[in-house]
């Protein structure tokens, strides 16, 4: 008989989930998904209020996960409401204006790599203690498919790649403590933050020509991966970047000798 986990609407029931950058978009489906499959689900962003409050079945509070004592601050209210923390999804990032490197600014440099980065190491350090004390846990990074492929936001692209070389570290250095890390790479997704883009004419058109899938990504389709590697049922993989983008990046080539994408 196997004793295979099953990934279903209850994999994550009874389990306690801390999500970043949580108030919309990808975030925001992520937190939804996690809580429909079981999970309670706390919300962290900086746009929310700094009381903790109850809302849809999750628990919100404000968090700037730049700042040690901000971050320090959710994991002791996590920890006197819950006890516990079996899922970090490190989901909290910020992008920056198309500057070339020679003239992009230092400090706007560093507030990225200190969202994005740093971010996730502080929100790491806080909660994991919790995971270990329960020789289990699973850590969930949102990085990009910057990561892999350059784009015109250098400082992006660059925190991203931190992202997935941190998670392999917090991977084979947390592994043997019951804890788990990925990371899962986007692709163009259609949020609310991106939607300006789709406002342009043709633009719509011209990405979902170049995508294999035929279609703009969904924060649910995000969401979806998420939750399943948060799950036990992805309980051997760890130190893994899984790439949810249609296709995109592999069809770089195609593309190129494509005289009429259809």
């Amino acid at each position: 008989m196997s004793d295979t986990t099953v990934f279903d609407n209850a994999s994550l029931r009874g389990k306690v989930a801390v999500v970043t950058g949580a108030s919309r978009g990808i975030g925001l489906a992520i937190c939804e998904q996690l809580c429909d499959m079981g999970a309670q689900v706390v919300q962290l962003d900086i746009l929310l209020a700094p009381e903790p409050a109850e809302a849809n079945g999750m628990l919100a509070m404000r968090c700037d996960v730049a700042d040690p004592a901000s971050v320090l601050a959710v994991a002791e209210v996590v920890r006197a409401r819950f006890g516990r923390c079996d899922v970090l999804v490190n989901n909290a990032g910020i992008t920056a204006s198309p500057v070339a490197l020679e003239d992009f600014s230092i400090d706007e440099w560093d507030r990225v790599l200190r969202v994005n980065l740093r971010g996730a190491l502080l929100c790491a350090q806080a909660l994991v203690p919790m995971m270990f004390a329960a020789q289990a846990g699973s850590i969930v990074n949102v990085a990009s498919i910057s990561a892999r492929s350059p784009t015109r936001a250098g400082a992006y692209g660059a925190s991203k790649a931190g992202m997935r070389a941190l998670t392999q570290q917090m991977a084979i250095e947390w592994g043997p403590r019951g804890v788990r890390a990925n990371t899962v790479s986007p692709g163009m997704i259609r949020t609310p933050l991106s939607e300006v883009h789709y406002q342009k004419e043709g633009m719509l058109e011209s990405r979902t020509a170049r995508i294999p899938a035929r279609r703009i990504g969904r924060p649910e389709d995000i969401a979806g991966i998420v939750s399943f590697l948060a799950s036990d049922a992805a309980s051997y993989i760890n130190g893994e970047d899984i790439v949810v983008d249609g296709g995109f990046l592999k069809a770089s080539l195609h593309n190129l000798y494509s005289n009429n994408i259809s």
